[in-house]
């Protein structure tokens, strides 16, 4: 991979995290694989995560965290994807969770203060639930119909289920957004909040050691405090340089998948040839395709993550590379882990094989925002407009 990552310039600091993350990634590989066979959770990943304070990654540093670029995030979460591909995405959310609120500064001073704070000190873990059965990813505009309710006292009760609660096993507060009354509301439940539970639903093919599974509010009262924001009725829409982390973690996969597929072709010496295959000309040409799909997609990534830290454009006008850089990413994902398991052949389906389980998560990115149709629509509309603007 050095080859790849020659074309990263780090300053001493950034190359010591990279270093430090790589580390704790190449030594996640056995128990990722582990967790994904027996559908359980790597518990002690997210502790060696919290000793090198990586949850403050994306605290601004006038507030006591690391305050990282945006392009420093992907990196660190490419690397960390390529040993443990579902806690990357899980932490992903949180990471970027904490980028956005920042960012946008949608909660009162004091409200993200102190989220800042406790993410700074105790490295608590923060993550949206806002995807419902009935309603679909937000996304899509589905009104929640998790309820919330304001009483006589000040308070609210809270009542309903959200899916797809990744890192619920770990997750110290809970960001939901429920309908109250004709308006969309934003709470932050803590989790020994009485009434709050996880139902163990998560049973999917694959990023098994997510935990994504339901959230359950039965009857939660908070109090007025707990209301973090009404959000708009039509919101437009914005930049959303914080979900970049997802595409970075499935290039990781990808990555991952190109080791083994190199691995492999170097170290198989078929009796048929009296030599590895490493040399065929065939396989040559798979990977040299691997590299370019890969140094592509990665070159898209970081330069628009780039310009995003430069400010070179609006954030507005940085839309359409923010989205479409995530099909690209995606699209390359795929493509390298099919040619992956093509260069390894059947021993990539066995269970005891990495590829299997590689082959298996990266699918998931095709159902994670902004979706792939939404994103070649809008493209599609932006080519159109170019036209009719010529010809006005």
């Amino acid at each position: 991979m050095k080859r790849l990552d020659d074309m990263f310039v780090l300053t001493s600091e950034q190359q010591e995290r990279l270093h430090a993350i790589g580390k704790l990634a190449d030594s996640f590989v056995e128990e990722a694989h582990r967790v994904d066979a027996e559908h359980d959770f790597a518990y002690e990943h997210i502790e060696a995560l919290r000793k090198i304070g990586y949850f403050s990654y994306t605290v601004p540093k006038e507030a006591g965290g690391q305050g990282v670029s945006l392009y420093e995030l992907l990196l660190y979460q490419e690397r960390l994807a390529q040993g443990d591909a579902a806690i990357a995405l899980g932490v992903g959310w949180h990471l970027s969770v904490m980028f956005e609120l920042n960012y946008n500064k949608a909660w009162s001073p004091a409200a993200l203060e102190e989220m800042n704070e406790q993410v700074v000190k105790q490295q608590a873990i923060v993550n949206r639930a806002v995807t419902e059965r009935a309603s679909g990813s937000p996304t899509r505009g589905g009104k929640p119909q998790a309820t919330a309710e304001l009483l006589e006292n000040g308070s609210y009760i809270l009542n309903g289920r959200k899916t797809f609660t990744t890192l619920s096993p770990v997750l110290d507060y809970f960001l939901v957004i429920v309908s109250m009354g004709e308006d969309t509301a934003e709470f932050k439940i803590p989790r020994n909040t009485a009434g709050v539970r996880i139902e163990k639903t998560w049973n999917m093919v694959g990023m098994r050691g997510t935990a994504s599974h339901d959230l359950v509010l039965e009857d939660v009262t908070l109090p007025a405090a707990a209301l973090m924001q009404i959000l708009p009725h039509r919101k437009v829409q914005a930049a959303a340089p914080h979900l970049l982390h997802i595409p970075a973690s499935y290039l990781g996969i990808a990555l991952a998948a190109r080791k083994e597929a190199i691995t492999f072709a170097y170290d198989y010496h078929p009796n048929s040839l009296g030599t590895s295959i490493i040399h065929l000309p065939n396989v040559v040409q798979q990977l040299g395709q691997i590299e370019l799909e890969l140094q592509t997609a990665r070159h898209f990534l970081y330069s628009v993550a780039s310009r995003w830290d430069q400010q070179v454009l609006s954030p507005e006008q940085l839309i359409p590379e923010l989205n479409a850089v995530k099909v690209a990413a995606m699209q390359a994902a795929l493509s390298v882990v099919d040619k992956a398991m093509r260069i390894v052949g059947a021993h990539s389906l066995a269970l005891d094989h990495p590829l299997q389980r590689l082959y298996r998560d990266v699918r998931f990115g095709l159902h994670n925002p902004p979706m792939e149709d939404a994103v070649l629509s809008m493209l599609g509309k932006m080519a159109i407009t170019d036209l009719e603007q010529e010809r006005s």
